[in-house]
């Protein structure tokens, strides 16, 4: 499959501007469905969606729902026609004028997350409003500005008890991604199992549900092992088997569903060597990739050169050409560093580059408005839809400049 996506990579970077990204629509909705079986039967899938919004319309009928953490993005599902009912609307703030415009469009067909009092009491004043009733997940915090204490949580328990127009109907639990260790989430679902029981018990109330992230680790670098989710997924489909809460479990990712199907193009514009580093100048950078764990370097991602262009007339060209690489972008900081003395061959001014495994937060998570470079064109491939792009380049200087000029 991937032999299928370097060609056409080849035969688009030969014809297309750079930088540019390309993601594989069909290796997309694989990983859905590998993730699924190794789930379990009897666990439903929440793709989040903050990884790669450009994913959604292919993500939706293939999820069971989509969590949303901003206004924005729900403008996103909402222009790609995604129902009320696929969507859990979370995130640490809720706006009123924005929250009041979600809950008239999708009423008490989505789902919204409780992360404070206040979008306790915000949302059940919006249902008093509207005449109507929503559910809810409150969301127990991992030690951060997320969610609720168990203080809180009980707090919210015994409002919801007077307040009708509030339904709970699960509780929400996320404390990162990338863990190392498979037995971590175990752990954590023994601990949400516990306090599960305590609230069913305390206040004699049904939580049908557990909106867990697990935060299955994705393979970004060359040294970590393939396959990393294999290590996870025996131990939480134990850890939910031998919970004494009985209910519906939903497990929320974003990174094990997207990284592997993403690709980031970029062009080698011009190279030198300063002291014994061989240096390529590309015209991407970290402003467009962002490896999670990543720092100037240290670490190497999946790189291939994808042409010999000819050589272009230089007014020096010191480098040595012995394979080890330092690969840099365009911006003026010595951070732009996306991959270090790696072994890359003897590169070429025109030579192209396509970095793997960029489909999850590699884009979005970039410092797109920095020295306001264009941003680069998006497009997807599919074996039944061919090449489609999603995104023409884009000038982002008009946004730097003063309204008034």
């Amino acid at each position: 499959m991937e032999t299928n996506i370097i060609k056409i990579l080849k035969d688009m970077a030969a014809v297309t501007e750079s930088p540019f990204y390309l993601f594989d629509l069909d290796a997309f909705r694989r990983n859905i469905r590998k993730i699924r079986e190794e789930a379990g039967e009897t666990v439903k899938i929440c793709f989040a969606m903050k990884c790669n919004p450009f994913l959604v319309p292919e993500a939706a009928p293939a999820v069971d729902r989509i969590e949303v953490c901003s206004y924005g993005e729900y403008c996103i599902c909402r222009s790609d026609g995604i129902a009320p009912e696929k969507l859990l609307i979370s995130g640490v703030l809720k706006k009123p004028s924005e929250m009041e415009r979600i809950v008239e469009e999708c009423g008490g067909r989505a789902r919204y997350t409780v992360e404070s009092l206040g979008q306790f009491a915000l949302l059940s004043e919006l249902a008093k409003k509207k005449g109507m009733t929503l559910r809810i997940y409150v969301r127990l915090t991992s030690g951060n500005q997320f969610g609720l204490d168990r203080d809180d949580i009980r707090t919210v328990f015994e409002l919801a008890a007077m307040t009708p127009e509030l339904e709970i109907a699960g509780i929400h639990y996320y404390s990162g991604s990338q863990k190392r260790k498979a037995s971590k989430p175990a752990k954590e679902i023994e601990k949400l199992d516990q306090l599960l029981l305590e609230l069913q018990e305390s206040f004699r109330w049904n939580i049908p549900e557990l909106e867990y992230g697990p935060g299955i680790p994705a393979r970004y670098f060359q040294d970590q092992p393939e396959n990393p989710e294999d290590r996870f997924f025996g131990e939480i489909r134990s850890a939910i088997a031998s919970m004494k809460w009985k209910g519906r479990v939903t497990m929320e990712m974003g990174r094990i569903f997207a990284a592997s199907c993403g690709y980031y193009v970029t062009r080698v514009l011009d190279i030198k060597q300063n002291g014994t580093t061989n240096y390529a100048i590309t015209d991407g950078g970290m402003h467009q990739l962002n490896y999670d764990g990543q720092i100037r370097g240290m670490y190497h991602p999946f790189v291939r050169v994808l042409t010999e262009s000819p050589r272009e007339p230089q007014t020096e060209d010191r480098a040595s050409g012995d394979g080890k690489w330092t690969v840099c972008g365009c911006l003026c900081t010595a951070n732009d560093v996306m991959c270090s003395e790696q072994d890359l061959g003897v590169l070429k001014v025109g030579d192209i580059l396509s970095f793997s495994n960029v489909g999850a937060y590699s884009m979005v998570e970039g410092m797109a408005l920095f020295l306001s470079h264009e941003l680069p064109a998006v497009f997807s491939f599919a074996e039944n839809e061919g090449i489609r792009c999603l995104r023409d380049p884009e000038e982002c200087w008009k946004w730097n400049t003063r309204q008034n000029g």
